[in-house]
């Protein structure tokens, strides 16, 4: 099992009551709580993973609730019935996705501009809104307590539209450096790989695709997925800064098969499928998405261990990829 789950999760609780009126106040103070990342558990009661810089916002939340001729108590719990961590982290992460999904539609909108005028005026006005798009990522990734997998994609498609628009490069998509190799398949050969933890679908997927068509004797380890150096000989997937990651609008399995040098239609049919279900823009209009997806959630829900969710996980992509291997005229 991963590290984490023998860890008991502590929560800090706001609980408070605030006057009906003036009704700014009551604005006010839901703006503060969701400047700071809180997330509501129930009616007024918001909740913060425990910490010392926690415990501070909500303390100055407080104060500013008292002055305001409102009521409000901090205390520290652990979940013993009712919520699960895992329930409590999972609003966290859906927080945090909701605004790594509006960035990265704004991101969307910026390279749909400079495909329609790529002039060089039109890409210095994209690169003064790049520089805010990247401030307003940072700013959530400081409140993502629980690594939430959004930012992978908002991440990636930030970096390729900072490539892109550089003054000083080319406008080709940016490549993390990978071992040379005339072959692209033994240059990933022989290495350990690297992800995150509670891996979903494009990890698991991306797992499957090393372990069957790349290197069937590959270890794969799970790691914090903030703060993390690798090791000489380890190559990071579906990880920030990883040697193979998102990239613009591709998602790290369909970056993976292009670095492999694999071309098999059926193998593009399933990235095709992995893409929509995990960059969610609907690009392919894969009919068979929703249900891998929900295959693939049932995985994560039920096995906590993630060694066990890539084995789970290598029988549906391997029936997948069976039935448009069978399909292939």
């Amino acid at each position: 099992m991963n590290d984490d789950d023998t860890i008991e999760q502590r929560w800090l609780l706001l609980i408070h009551q605030l006057p009906t009126k003036p009704a700014y106040f009551r604005v006010k103070i839901w703006r503060r709580l969701q400047g700071i990342g809180a997330v509501a558990v129930k009616s007024s009661v918001y909740a913060l993973p425990a910490s010392a810089e926690t415990q501070e916002d909500f303390q100055w939340l407080v104060k500013e609730i008292a002055a305001g001729g409102g009521e409000a108590m901090v205390c520290e719990a652990r979940l013993v019935d009712g919520l699960t961590d895992a329930q409590v982290r999972a609003l966290f992460d859906a927080a945090r996705d909701t605004d790594y999904a509006a960035i990265a539609e704004d991101a969307r909108a910026i390279a749909a501009a400079l495909d329609a005028d790529g002039s060089t005026e039109k890409r210095a006005e994209a690169r003064s809104q790049i520089g805010r798009l990247r401030r307003r990522l940072s700013d959530i990734v400081s409140l993502d307590f629980f690594e939430a997998t959004g930012r992978v994609v908002a991440e990636g498609l930030i970096v390729e539209l900072e490539a892109r628009t550089a003054e000083d490069t080319s406008m080709a998509s940016p490549s993390a450096a990978l071992p040379a190799d005339l072959n692209p398949l033994a240059a990933l050969k022989g290495h350990v790989w690297v992800t995150r933890r509670d891996v979903h679908v494009d990890r698991i997927a991306c797992g499957w695709l090393i372990r069957r068509f790349i290197d069937p004797d590959a270890e794969i380890r799970f790691v914090p997925g903030k703060g993390y150096v690798p090791k000489p000989g380890e190559l990071r997937f579906d990880m920030f800064e990883g040697e193979v990651t998102h990239e613009g609008d591709r998602c790290s399995f369909e970056v993976l098969l292009g670095r492999a040098g694999l071309t098999d239609p059926a193998l593009q049919a399933v990235g095709e499928i992995v893409h929509d279900i995990d960059l969610k823009d609907g690009k392919f209009g894969r009919d068979e998405a929703g249900g891998i997806s929900s295959l693939i959630a049932g995985i994560a829900m039920s096995e906590p261990d993630d060694a066990q969710r890539l084995v789970k996980g290598a029988g549906v992509f391997d029936t997948l990829y069976q039935y448009f291997r069978a399909r292939r005229p």
